[in-house]
């Protein structure tokens, strides 16, 4: 009889399942924490009020009642389901509406909404890109980026996270490689809260012959006049040949959408396989969804899309005052520096990072933790996000609860990294 490997397994024998057995005897263990109630700038989490500092609500439309609102009116007009894909049964006239207002705040030609923003990606990348075509990525993307490109089979190149020296070798390379050229990158970086620098990539694109993708799910309601994302704020909409963005962060949703070609659109709308093939977004989603494009339209919008802004740039200079290593703002061509809703505070050491969770978390601040692989060895940060209707008061309370939690935690474990 051959030898037969059990495919559990690696269950039972990966990496992490030390630190993770580790983390649980300590009550450390960051993530799954559990809400008892709506994402607010305050919330209730695990039997206790905690400041949300952890959350993509940045413009915090998840408590509007207007968004609300919209949720509701779809859930009693169409249901709790439409228990069918896109493509039957699954098609509402608020999917259509929704997809019209979509391209309309692009600013390009059609839109097709998904389900979830990852099969949004996977569903473009996956559809448009084949064996003999390339695909070059910053190292920074998202993973749904990366699921995309291997479902796509394309050869995939990547280059070092904002390096346009980087993305110039390797443009050069894929010109070689004989098949079509695709250039993805987010917008806002979901880890590090930078912004790609989009003037210079659709100048590389267009040199060699390259399309463009920019991924706005963290640009979309906080970047550009219009909130239209990174792509808005450069200037380069008409040079950038698809957008992806998602409705679980501005949106205050669940849900995920393609805009460009109408070609291309219509392209993926018959023959994109996770759009095909999966249920189409409960009624209460999509109704959501639509309620938050439309008062990003409004003057409520512009008002909201300033706020996030303004505290962002707060937190981030509390912070650094603080002595905490934040990660720099990104620096516009016209000198300005422009400070994302996310904003980091680096640490260092994977379980530094997880302790200082714990100690804020005990304090009454949520945060998120990223350690490797999610950032890269000895990169292990603190991801805290601001939303457009915390309070000056509230992120006061939470810049003095991170100055305490520091005094005490640097007795005990050692100075953390301080800005140079």
């Amino acid at each position: 009889m051959p030898t037969t490997i059990d495919v559990f397994a690696k269950a039972r024998e990966h990496e992490r399942l030390e630190q993770l057995k580790a983390a649980r005897e300590l009550d450390a263990l960051p993530y799954f924490r559990v809400l008892e109630g709506p994402t607010l700038p305050v919330v209730e989490m695990e039997g206790r009020r905690r400041i949300m500092l952890g959350s993509n609500n940045y413009l915090g439309l998840t408590g509007d009642e207007r968004v609300k609102q919209g949720a509701l009116d779809a859930l009693h007009r169409y249901g709790t389901g439409i228990t069918g894909s896109r493509l039957l049964n699954g098609t509402l006239d608020l999917h259509l509406q929704l997809e019209e207002e979509l391209a309309d705040w692009l600013g390009t030609e059609a839109a097709l909404v998904f389900s979830t923003g990852h099969q949004a990606n996977l569903g473009a990348l996956g559809t448009i890109l084949g064996p003999s075509d390339t695909v070059v990525v910053d190292s920074g993307d998202h993973a749904s980026i990366m699921d995309g490109c291997i479902l796509s089979r394309a050869k995939l190149r990547a280059f070092r996270h904002n390096r346009l020296a980087g993305l110039e070798r390797t443009l050069e390379k894929a010109t070689r490689d004989g098949g079509g050229i695709l250039v993805v990158v987010d917008g806002v970086f979901s880890t590090e809260g930078d912004v790609a620098p989009l003037p210079e990539i659709v100048e590389l694109c267009s040199r060699f012959g390259a399309r463009l993708m920019v991924d706005e799910a963290h640009a979309l309601g906080v970047l550009g006049a219009r909130g239209a994302g990174a792509s808005e704020l450069f200037g380069v909409e008409d040079r950038v040949d698809l957008r992806m963005a998602t409705f679980s962060k501005s949106l205050a949703s669940c849900g995920g959408v393609i805009a460009g070609p109408a070609d291309v659109v219509d392209f993926l709308r018959i023959q994109s396989r996770p759009f095909l093939f999966t249920a189409s977004g409960v009624p209460a989603a999509v109704g959501a969804t639509l309620a938050a494009v439309r008062i990003c339209h409004s003057e409520d919008g512009r008002a909201l899309f300033a706020r996030v802004l303004e505290n962002a740039a707060y937190l981030h200079r509390g912070l650094s005052e603080l002595g905490f290593q934040v990660v720099k703002p990104t620096r516009l061509a016209d000198g300005t520096d422009v400070v994302t809703p996310v904003v980091p505070v680096v640490v260092g050491d994977d379980w530094k990072a997880v302790f200082l969770w714990k100690a804020l978390y005990e304090a009454g601040v949520y945060v998120n933790v990223m350690i490797h692989p999610a950032v890269p060895p000895a990169g292990a940060l603190l991801r805290t996000s601001v939303m457009a209707t915390h309070d000056r008061a509230t992120l006061d309370r939470a810049l003095e609860t991170f100055a305490e939690v520091k005094r005490t935690f640097e007795s005990e474990h050692g100075p953390l990294p301080s800005s140079p």
